[in-house]
């Protein structure tokens, strides 16, 4: 019990980060019979089929109260009672547990849907081209994000449930315990025996259910959380995307995850030496650099999913002190809205590092963005 508590609550620490696969997959069959609410549950689950049809036959009826206990009148028919009562309204919270579950589920990809079709729209609206801060589209982009909360506040939901099976397991547990102990108890019958008997397979089968039900929780939590906070890093890069006008592309994190390759061994580039990936000149009041950015750091991450970045402020060495302080501190500027402009396409922070050089060889401020 232990090991599962522990397992929960580190779910319910990740879900503070903000994950969700909306796989189609009900594992856990509908325990409710053939009440309306269920049937509706168990259509938005479509994939619900097959061995999992046969499972819900054998599920349902391991969740009808049990019946057929006579009293004995001994202590121990006494305590057979009191167990019975015990089980068939763990068995009740059972079914109601699986019922939100299912809730929630069909609630969640009504959710997501409302989601992904706000930002679809936002991208088709980019892709074929509009003014950048288009009022329109910061409109949906923020309905996006209030649509990415309902589904924030599904899985928060789902912790809540996971904390109540998790002491109904605890609950059935120290039941199945009860019970097995009853067999020490001098003075009973034998029909006290024969009934603790129905009474501990009975228990078995809900404790199996209950573990399954949690089981699934834990693992949708773990997916759902993970989405949410893939899909925070696409919504910021499509804020960038808005904000300028033109579509750039999934968030650059997507990229840096989803390779499972070892880290590259590390280069001895040096920033003053290498050739750059990006040389971003800055001599004019606005330098539109994001989409060339994206494109080039989006290669580089194709290629190479472990990569990190070098941003280099670079200044002329040219005139007084002054002049090169005061230019050195605008292209300091320039370095960090460039380090700005990446983790907002969804490049982490720890992956990129700022620092400052000058050249001779330039005759503008400048920002060179290096591979390592």
């Amino acid at each position: 019990m232990a090991v599962r508590k522990t397992y929960l609550a580190v779910i319910g620490a990740a879900l503070l980060l903000g994950g969700c696969s909306f796989s189609s997959e009900a594992l856990w069959p509908t325990l409710a019979g053939e009440g309306n609410d269920a049937t509706e549950s168990s259509a938005m689950m479509a994939d619900t089929s097959g061995a999992d049809a046969t499972t819900s036959s054998d599920v349902t009826r391991s969740t009808q109260p049990l019946t057929g206990m006579s009293q004995t009148g001994t202590f121990v028919g006494s305590r057979v009672e009191n167990m019975q009562a015990e089980l068939n309204r763990l068995k009740v919270a059972l079914n109601e547990h699986n019922n939100e579950l299912q809730q929630l589920r069909a609630q969640t990809v009504r959710n997501s849907q409302a989601y992904h079709g706000t930002v679809a729209a936002i991208s088709a609206r980019l892709q074929v081209g509009t003014t950048p801060g288009n009022p329109v589209l910061v409109q949906q982009w923020n309905t996006a994000q209030q649509e990415l909360d309902r589904v924030n506040d599904d899985i928060a939901a789902m912790n809540s449930l996971a904390n109540n099976v998790a002491a109904d397991s605890t609950l059935s547990t120290f039941l199945l315990e009860s019970v097995r102990s009853a067999y020490q108890v001098s003075g009973a019958v034998d029909e006290d025996h024969r009934q603790l008997a129905l009474l501990e397979d009975e228990t078995n089968r809900t404790t199996v259910l209950i573990d399954r039900l949690l089981n699934e929780i834990s693992e949708g939590l773990a997916r759902q959380t993970s989405y949410v906070s893939n899909e925070r890093a696409n919504l910021n890069a499509l804020a960038l995307a808005v904000k300028n006008g033109e579509i750039f592309g999934d968030a650059l994190s997507k990229r840096v995850f989803q390779s499972q390759a070892a880290p590259a061994p590390a280069s001895s580039m040096s920033s003053s030496n290498d050739r750059p990936l990006v040389v971003i000149r800055f001599d004019s009041p606005s330098v539109k650099y994001e989409q060339a950015l994206y494109n080039a750091v989006n290669r580089v991450l194709e290629r190479r999913p472990q990569a990190s970045f070098d941003v280099v402020a670079v200044t002329p060495n040219r005139g007084t002190p002054a002049q090169v302080a005061l230019n050195s501190n605008k292209s300091k500027r320039n370095a960090q809205s460039v380090l700005r402009s990446l983790t907002d396409m969804g490049m982490p922070s720890t992956r990129v590092r700022v620092s400052d050089a000058t050249s001779a060889s330039v005759s503008a401020n400048e920002v060179h963005v290096f591979v390592r």
